[in-house]
């Protein structure tokens, strides 16, 4: 380590220097449970102290990871293949060549260096010199919406802590629309710089792979590559960038180039005690068009409509995520190899599952990783509004899942896996159905109800999904677990079933005739009941079948549903509601 004087200050104590190698500026979770700020320096010498990365925004924690992997990737110039990497694993001090290479480079870590302060471009300025509040940049504070946050009216200042990691952030997720121009940037016209789309990051589907500690979760997405890398160079190892546009013709050179990508101009000002304002325009855009090869921390989607705009008959689009739907729901297109998704004509897959999760499954076909090992895979991202100028909405969430599920030599235990999403899909379904079906007993019409019920089973399903879901060990028999779950849903979704019954209405329970596929029916509670329990048979049709004398593993929610059937369809034990006469 460096054998540095204490950290540099001016006059009247205003701080001249903040170097991110030694100064602590991210926020981490210890697995103690305890929260507190670390260096550069520390987070990796720590690593297996920490639980995971503990940022002000979950996109934050994305970039700071991206950052760290950069860090990583350089400072070993590696790994390049799986032995490689495994001897990292197996290492008691992977990281051991990254306190040299952070000295190596430490003067592109300080915040506020006078030449190349880091990730910032030190000649930025407006016509008028114009500096402009944080909240450019800080992304808790609603944009439009200052009443939703702490900081109302606005961002008058921060610690330089807290502005690394925004500064960070910005080049990450920052928002597209018109910015103010800056002086040296020929695309400005008027004083104005249009929409380059927004930053890198935000264009994706967030995809990381989590351990039990920061170490294995840095070690499980540091992806092994035989490319040649001697152009892939982190920003910090690059010329300081100046206003406009750099020379990106062919970039991104790979992963560190990528993870440290200056979608942004930046530049803090400050009054030697804490970041003030801030001077933010484009920087070097990149499509994401076809950037499957290069990107590895999203999924990937075939996108007709693309193809179509540019005349190319191939072109794949980050994934993005669903704010509406959990991670579980989308667990196909985390685990379903790429091969899987092509048709029987031999076509491009419609899709491509994060090269992340490709990494790991490469790890447990080579017996890297043993089958045994439970990984968490972390979702985030950014939904955009008003022409992407806002952020509307972070999505983030994490589903645990064995690593055998990703194993090419059994593919049986993720098929089932991906069947009880669908199971889930359905049984949800029925439900919805059944509220649409007493709201025309009682002669409404709206079919509001139908969403309220389905966002109900689903919030209902998913505790007992993850846990089912985690349960999926090497050895267990799919089948066997596959009963367990559709048991599990049956249960869960006959108790909201019954809720609704309970609360139908007098007018429901008295009914009226309503038009139906094969003709005028009766159509009151106990009738939509009756059809409710028929679909459920229909969708979930293992969690009627008689239990086996030979016991299976037991259901992970807990709950036996062996009980024998009634003559109309019901488990004995759910009452069948009673018509008025």
């Amino acid at each position: 380590m460096r054998d540095d004087p204490a950290p540099a200050e001016g006059h009247h104590g205003r701080r001249t220097s903040f170097d991110l190698t030694d100064e602590p500026w991210l926020p981490v979770l210890l697995l103690d449970g305890t929260e507190t700020e670390l260096s550069l320096r520390e987070v990796f010498a720590r690593a297996r102290e920490i639980r995971r990365l503990a940022g002000d925004v979950p996109t934050q924690d994305f970039s700071l990871l991206r950052l760290l992997l950069a860090i990583l990737h350089d400072a070993l110039d590696g790994p390049r293949d799986l032995d490689d990497w495994a001897e990292l694993w197996e290492d008691g001090e992977p990281f051991a060549t990254v306190p040299g290479y952070l000295d190596e480079h430490h003067e592109r870590f300080d915040l506020l260096h006078p030449v190349h302060p880091f990730f910032q471009t030190v000649e930025l300025r407006t016509a008028k010199d114009e500096v402009f509040g944080l909240n450019r940049i800080v992304a808790d504070v609603p944009n439009g919406h200052p009443f939703f946050t702490t900081r109302f009216p606005g961002v008058e200042h921060v610690p330089f802590a807290e502005a690394a990691r925004w500064v960070v952030h910005a080049h990450a997720f920052d928002t597209s629309g018109i910015k103010t121009g800056v002086e040296g940037d020929p695309r400005v016209k008027s004083g104005k710089a249009y929409s380059h789309g927004v930053a890198w990051a935000g264009n994706l589907g967030g995809v990381a792979a989590e351990g039990n500690d920061l170490r294995e979760t840095l070690l499980l997405n540091l992806i092994a590559s035989d490319r040649d890398t001697k152009d892939d160079l982190p920003a910090w190892r690059r010329p300081a960038c100046g206003p406009g546009s750099g020379d990106t013709a062919g970039r991104p050179d790979g992963v560190r180039d990528l993870y440290t990508w200056q979608s942004r101009r930046i530049r803090l000002h400050h009054d030697g005690a804490l970041a003030r304002g801030v001077v933010l325009t484009y920087g070097d855009p990149l499509a994401p068009q076809n950037m499957h090869e290069q990107e590895p921390m999203t999924g990937w989607r075939r996108s007709a409509a693309q193809e179509k705009k540019l005349g190319r008959p191939l072109i794949y689009m980050p994934r993005e995520h669903d704010p509406s739907r959990s991670a579980w729901r989308g667990l196909e297109t985390l685990i379903v190899p790429r091969s899987q998704n092509s048709s029987a004509h031999g076509e491009a897959p419609s899709a491509l599952r994060p090269g992340v999760v490709d990494w790991l499954a490469q790890l447990i076909n080579e017996r890297v990783l043993p089958k045994e090992t439970l990984i968490r895979v972390r979702t985030c991202g950014v939904v955009y509004g008003t022409q992407q100028s806002v952020i509307d909405e972070i999505t983030e969430d994490a589903v645990a899942m064995p690593v055998v599920l990703l194993s090419q030599s059994d593919r049986r235990l993720a098929q089932e896996a991906v069947d009880a999403v669908a199971d889930a899909e359905k049984a949800v379904n029925t439900l919805g159905d059944l509220a649409s079906d007493l709201t025309r007993a009682a002669g409404g019409e709206s079919d509001t109800g139908r969403g309220t019920a389905r966002h109900a089973g689903f919030a209902a399903l998913d505790g007992p999904y993850r846990n089912w879901l985690a349960s999926l060990g090497p050895g267990a028999d799919p089948q066997e677990r596959r009963t367990a779950w559709q048991r599990t849903a049956r249960r869960e979704i006959s108790r909201l079933a019954q809720e609704q019954l309970a609360g139908a209405g007098e007018a429901a329970w008295e009914g009226r005739t309503t038009d139906q596929a094969k003709g005028p029916a009766w159509l009151n509670t106990a009738s939509a009941d009756l059809w409710f329990r028929s679909r459920l048979k229909r969708c979930l049709p293992l969690a009627y079948e008689p239990a086996s004398s030979t016991s299976s593993p037991p259901d992970p929610s807990g709950d036996d549903l062996s009980q024998p059937e009634a003559a109309d369809g019901s488990v004995t034990g759910l009452p069948f509601p009673k018509v008025p006469r």
